[in-house]
């Protein structure tokens, strides 16, 4: 799996709940698709700037703040999106598993007219549009960049 998306994982999986330990981490990331070494996960971490502290790993503070960008849009699409299909306003989205979330932020950051917002899941991002055409629209956007 790719370096950002698993990164991203780990800073979303930190704001959820403490972690207590690289083991627990491991864990975490497995249930989200990602099987990760103890080497590549202490470099993760490194990168990442988190300390340690009594109750597991907490994100960077201030300054030294971590600041991960997603990759475009289209790209993630193009490498994680299996199949959209609308129904109404609403579309729905099947990923490669584990990916779902980092689409559905990526795509949200886009911020097109054509979505209201996304609610994600670990293979499957539901996207609300404000109408039928809209989410046509949509569609044939996130079709275009599949191509």
């Amino acid at each position: 799996m790719n370096k950002t998306l698993r990164q991203r994982a780990i800073l979303e999986a930190l704001g959820q709940k403490p972690i207590a330990n690289q083991e627990h981490l491991q864990r975490v990331l497995r249930k989200r698709g990602f099987k990760v070494g103890q080497a590549t996960l202490s470099r993760d971490i490194h990168h990442l700037n988190l300390s340690k502290t009594a109750t597991g790993y907490a994100l960077p503070q201030g300054e030294n703040a971590a600041s991960l960008a997603l990759p475009p849009a289209s790209r993630l699409v193009r490498e994680f999106v299996l199949d959209i299909r609308a129904a109404q306003n609403l579309l729905v989205i099947k990923t490669i598993v584990g990916s779902a979330q980092p689409v559905a932020a990526a795509l949200d950051e886009e911020d097109w007219p054509e979505s209201v917002g996304t609610i994600a899941g670990d293979d499957t991002i539901l996207i609300v549009c404000p109408d039928k055409e809209d989410a046509q629209k949509m569609a044939a956007r996130l079709e275009e960049m599949l191509a």
